[in-house]
């Protein structure tokens, strides 16, 4: 008893002295303490100043810009949505014009999957690489989009390397099996005929109320035909 007293008291004796020792470092230091408080403070202040006054105010004024490209890109007139039609902005001058904004972001991802469509392949997967978002459908798409740019430039294993990375990022019905059938497919015309017939079987178990699905017998018949079984 009287050694765990003892022991209790030692340990006693080492938190008053790690407490002396801080209160004294605080004390021998105490301007350089405020200054670097301080320092943090107005750092927190600039950037909450920075969003509210800056960033949010153009980034109303970029969505409202942008209006126009995102029509014409509906309409399917990409060059016109990319570079504007003299009046009203194209994707690129959002991009340009707006560059801290969640709108410019956004117009990265236009511009990419409209240079795709106008066979820029290049283009569109610098800028669809630039292009950051976690939205659980837009990701996807952008994964695949760089697949199918790569697959036009010849590049099958990094076409096949997106498509996968495009079906297993966010599961889901709506694009899960779109890029399952992409990469079954390219799996087949690089005779990697096992893993393509894994894949079209996942499509018809995994997602059996897709589009995807609905013909998958006549690709998983045709594989298993190719494979002898």
């Amino acid at each position: 008893m009287a050694k765990k007293k003892t022991q209790q008291a030692d340990n006693l004796q080492e938190i008053e002295s790690a407490l002396t020792r801080t209160e004294q470092f605080i004390e021998d230091n105490q301007k350089t303490i405020t200054y670097i408080v301080l320092g943090i403070l107005a750092v927190v202040v600039i950037y909450l100043g920075v969003r509210k006054f800056y960033v949010e105010p153009r980034q109303e004024e970029a969505q409202s810009q942008m209006f126009m490209a995102e029509n014409y890109f509906e309409q399917d007139s990409f060059n016109l949505a990319v570079n504007g039609d003299g009046n009203y902005l194209g994707f690129l001058d959002i991009i340009d014009t707006y560059g801290m904004t969640k709108s410019a972001n956004l117009a990265k991802y236009y511009t990419g999957i409209a240079y795709l469509h106008m066979g820029q392949y290049e283009d569109a997967i610098e800028y669809l690489s630039d292009f950051k978002t976690h939205d659980i459908l837009l990701e996807p798409v952008k994964e695949g989009a760089l697949g199918d740019a790569y697959l036009e430039l010849g590049n099958q294993d990094k076409a096949l390397a997106q498509y996968k990375k495009a079906y297993t990022l966010n599961n889901n019905a709506f694009t899960s099996p779109i890029y399952m059938q992409k990469a079954a497919t390219l799996m087949e015309s690089m005779d990697d005929l096992e893993n393509a017939l894994a894949l079209y079987k996942r499509i018809k178990t995994e997602y059996p109320e897709s589009t995807e699905a609905r013909n998958v017998d006549k690709f998983i018949a045709r594989v298993e035909t190719e494979l002898g079984y």
